[in-house]
């Protein structure tokens, strides 16, 4: 999983603290400005795509309704658009590669190889495959679907464990001779091998999970990126929107039709729900200090993290996606980020923040470098 659905439960409209639906004053747009993430220079926010039509959530939305969502991104100043051959599969770099088809050379998009696909069938076996081979062939496809000459930023999306690292980072980095990919990145590795693929090829930015639910990046892996100099992508922003203070322990995610992954999240069942609901106390009780949302106040304080992590929150709203823009604008003084973080650090988060088949592929390290690359 790449990127995070900004739904909480299906029909949940997020509320201001007085308990209207919240809305953007009339002409508020985000602060102007952009981040840089490795060498790319992208938006303070991003958007994660994922939720649009790959069924990990929700069922797949209205096609015109998810481009016109994207366009309204753009309009509003996103330049960073996040998806992955494994969404769908397929379908969702299709749609993302033809709703930024005009906006070519105006945005960055960033995709992701490294399952073992069927590509007949489109069939997942629920393996990993980063052969050198099968990464070439990936980018050609996505390449086809994007709709582009040559990938942005291409991941790969967990570290193979019979793949060494060199040749994953070498075959990209002769992608990126032949002028069909532009940076290299990495979801979720361990961080020996974090620096083994730097030596080969530099490692232009992470995509990790990050946000007040799952602080683990802080261990090690923040002072990493910064020596190295590589951006950090966060997913799961708002904890799969569990920090937006429309779910609690009476949420259930098994709606007829509904293919929700958090149905089988230890997070997400009804005693972590119970236990964990402080921290979306704490957010509820920032966002009245500063007029906002409790899922802005989530977001604004990764932006107060480091200067060089962009957030990527996915949504299929448009009133959650201009919500969510909002958060550029909340600013915390020093005092008041010290206040938070240290009130934050205190709650206990309850449950494992993957199910434990997904769990094991992160932080995970490459096998041993071999002499030959094939």
């Amino acid at each position: 999983m790449a990127a995070a659905s900004m739904l909480g439960c299906a029909g949940a409209r997020r509320r201001s603290e007085n308990g209207t639906p919240w809305r953007p004053a009339a002409g508020v747009r985000p602060t102007p400005g952009s981040r840089e993430l490795g060498p790319l220079e992208v938006s303070p926010l991003g958007l994660g795509c994922m939720s649009m039509n790959s069924g990990n959530y929700n069922p797949p939305m209205d096609r015109h309704e998810m481009i016109r969502l994207m366009h309204h991104a753009v309009d509003r100043g996103v330049t960073y658009f996040d998806t992955a051959e494994a969404y769908g599969p397929f379908v969702n770099e299709e749609l993302v590669g033809e709703a930024l088809a005009p906006y070519k050379g105006k945005v960055v998009i960033g995709t992701k190889f490294g399952f073992d696909i069927d590509y007949a069938t489109g069939r997942r076996t629920g393996g990993l495959n980063s052969r050198p081979a099968h990464i070439r062939r990936v980018a050609d496809a996505s390449l086809r679907r994007l709709r582009l000459e040559a990938i942005d930023l291409f991941y790969q999306h967990r570290v193979d464990p019979t793949v060494p690292i060199e040749d994953v980072a070498g075959a990209v980095k002769d992608l990126i001779a032949e002028g069909k990919v532009r940076h290299f990145g990495l979801s979720e590795p361990g961080m020996k091998t974090l620096r083994r693929a730097h030596a080969v090829q530099p490692v232009a930015v992470v995509q990790n999970e990050y946000s007040l639910l799952w602080r683990g990046p802080e261990a090690e892996e923040l002072a990493i990126f910064e020596e190295l100099g590589i951006g950090l992508v966060a997913w799961s922003p708002i904890g799969l929107g569990f920090l937006t203070g429309t779910i609690d322990e009476h949420t259930r995610f098994d709606r007829p039709g509904y293919t929700d992954y958090r149905l089988t999240n230890p997070l997400f069942t009804p005693e972590a729900l119970r236990a964990n609901m402080p921290l979306v106390h704490l957010l509820r009780d920032w966002a009245r200090r500063k007029d906002s949302t409790p899922a802005q106040i989530a977001l604004a304080w990764i932006l107060a993290q480091r200067p060089w992590i962009v957030p990527i929150p996915g949504t299929t709203n448009p009133q959650h996606l201009d919500e969510n823009l909002g958060a550029v604008a909340v600013e915390f003084t020093p005092e008041e980020l010290r206040e938070l973080n240290a009130q934050a650090g205190r709650v206990v988060v309850h449950g494992e923040r993957l199910r434990k088949e997904l769990l094991v592929m992160s932080g995970r390290e490459a096998p041993p470098p071999t002499r030959d690359r094939r």
